[in-house]
């Protein structure tokens, strides 16, 4: 039987989803680009050579390590903390009934929703109400705010789909809470943790705007790539930078990806 709808897309909406494509993605490659070139001070194009001189650079570059080693620890501690609070209120809000249910789940997404500037406002107006001086850990408390969202959303969506027909029966054959959650609970809800800390972890690294906010004096990778761009010394050292945080980042949210296109699957849920 002959379906009604064409097999092939028209050839207008081809080309304009190539042109999006392209829009997107030309700009990260001229990046790659220009971290092989052999001019200095400007963008020439095509470049005038191709060297490997640059990574070299770079790795010598202590500013560049110094900034690069504080993006880790702000990213791996604010992700700890995410995964900690939000599969907490994940469990709370999806596994049981109680008034302002709705409410609570809103103020905890309204960290990402609101614009980023926002919350970086908020956040500096309440560390100077409060006398607390801006540091390391500032900057993972602003941090936090939007990547308990992240796995708050994963974790909540994954929660709904455990059938509470399978935690009474743990509790029915005599496991405790703790045996429970980690034979019944963590099985299905481990790879929505995994993915939603993957994806904190990358929010956190290449964030700028709560981090100018939060940050005083120092410098997390993204901040110290602005600052380079706007007064540079060595241009491809940026862009070397720049090529190691897409790969950073776009390597957590692929993994995220495959672990989380299968959520449907529970354990446990078969006949």
């Amino acid at each position: 039987m002959r379906s009604d709808r064409s097999t092939s897309a028209p050839l207008s909406l081809k080309i304009a989803a190539i042109g999006g494509l392209a829009f997107l993605h030309i700009p990260i490659l001229l990046i790659f680009l220009y971290a092989f070139t052999t001019e200095e001070k400007s963008y020439q194009f095509p470049p005038p050579g191709l060297t490997l001189q640059w990574f070299a650079v770079t790795w010598n570059r202590p500013d560049v390590w110094a900034a690069l080693t504080l993006s880790v620890k702000v990213a791996s501690i604010a992700t700890a903390i995410a995964l900690v609070l939000g599969t907490l209120c994940a469990a709370a809000v999806s596994q049981t009934r109680f008034f302002g249910r709705e409410t609570i789940s809103l103020l905890v997404i309204l960290p990402i929703a609101l614009p980023g500037i926002i919350t970086g406002i908020a956040l500096r107006s309440a560390f100077s109400m409060a006398d607390i001086p801006f540091s390391f850990w500032t900057i993972v408390l602003g941090h936090a705010t939007f990547c308990i969202v992240v796995v708050y959303n994963n974790a909540v969506a994954r929660f709904r789909r455990v059938s509470g027909s399978l935690i009474e029966a743990s509790m029915d054959l005599g496991a405790d809470g703790f045996q429970t959650f980690r034979h019944i609970i963590l099985p299905n809800i481990g790879t929505a943790l995994l993915a939603g800390g993957m994806l904190a972890f990358a929010l956190s690294f290449d964030e700028v705007i709560v981090t100018t906010f939060t940050g005083g004096q120092q410098s997390t990778l993204p901040i110290w790539m602005l600052q380079e761009l706007i007064r540079p010394r060595q241009r491809p050292v940026t862009n070397v930078v720049a090529m190691v945080v897409v790969l950073v980042t776009f390597l957590p949210i692929l993994a995220a990806y495959y672990l989380t296109r299968d959520g449907d699957q529970i354990a446990g849920a078969g006949k």
